[in-house]
């Protein structure tokens, strides 16, 4: 028989939640009222902002009816991961939308900026309770390099979207090493965060801890190879640009592109610090 718990939402992240689904509906709402934008910054705005109103609205009702305990996920790395991925998609958002489209003249763009900006918030606070709550923290997704594995995982989700508006990567062989260190990483970070949430990593033959090291210790050395190869062979035949006061430029996007590189970069090295630090330091 499904009880209704009316606690999952008088609750501090139970209100955090229903402000968040609000907003975001509010801000896909009212540029959708506008119209659309066939360009992948516009798209992954949208997405960012439905995704995260379905998904919260699906945690809400699945709490609300006690239906989580039901399903055959780590339900507490679920919320986790969702949280930080949710802040950090609206975030992206927030900017993206701010630098590109806010100043187009509608009042309606402006209006999503503030109000999205505004669920990135209350995401990041959302984050932070189940973070420092202590009953809340019971899985992998929940610790540092849980949480490190989703940034990670989206920045080079940022990276993709990115190589979009830069599509002579496939003419260099050492643009294509960056771009195969990018996909390689990425599903690596996905499947460990899918197997986390589906409960399968005490099917894993190997200890998880050692081979989450392993991965660690290879993503930084490819990432570190990317982070100097990108810049190396994407500026050399691309010294300037006459479009650069344009935020869509290519030659902006080999910029972020660089950025995001070295940040995923510092995300890894913090990652398996981290872990070498919960594998060998604390054991002992």
């Amino acid at each position: 028989m499904v009880k209704v718990d009316l606690k999952t939402l008088t609750g501090p992240i139970g209100i955090l939640r229903i402000l968040e689904f609000i907003l975001t509906c509010v801000t896909f709402s009212l540029v959708a009222s506008v119209g659309t934008v066939n360009q992948s910054f516009w798209v992954w705005c949208m997405f960012s902002w439905c995704f995260c109103f379905a998904i919260t609205f699906l945690i809400l009702i699945l709490e609300l009816f006690g239906l989580n305990s039901k399903i055959p996920i780590s339900w507490s790395d679920f919320t986790a991961a969702y949280s930080m991925l949710a802040t950090l998609m609206v975030l992206t958002a927030s900017i993206v939308f701010s630098v590109f489209y806010a100043d187009l003249g509608f009042g309606e763009f402006i209006g999503a900026s503030v109000t999205s900006f505004l669920t990135f918030i209350l995401y990041a606070i959302e984050v932070g309770f189940i973070r420092f709550k202590s009953e809340e923290i019971s899985g992998f997704l929940s610790t540092i390099p849980g949480l490190l594995k989703v940034i990670e995982a989206f920045i080079a989700c940022i990276i993709f979207i990115c190589l979009g508006y830069y599509i002579n990567y496939w003419v260099y062989p050492g643009l294509q090493w960056c771009v195969a260190v990018y996909s390689i990483c990425f599903i690596f970070a996905m499947l460990i965060i899918i197997a986390t949430i589906g409960k399968l990593l005490t099917r894993f033959p190997a200890p998880f801890s050692k081979v989450l090291i392993v991965c660690n210790v290879l993503a930084v050395l490819m990432y570190m190879t990317a982070a100097v190869v990108w810049p190396v062979y994407s500026f050399r035949n691309n010294l300037s640009s006459s479009c650069s006061h344009s935020p869509k430029c290519p030659w902006n996007m080999l910029v972020v592109i660089s950025f995001m590189t070295c940040l995923n970069l510092v995300a890894y090295i913090v990652d398996t610090v981290y872990s070498f630090r919960l594998q060998f330091i604390t054991q002992t």
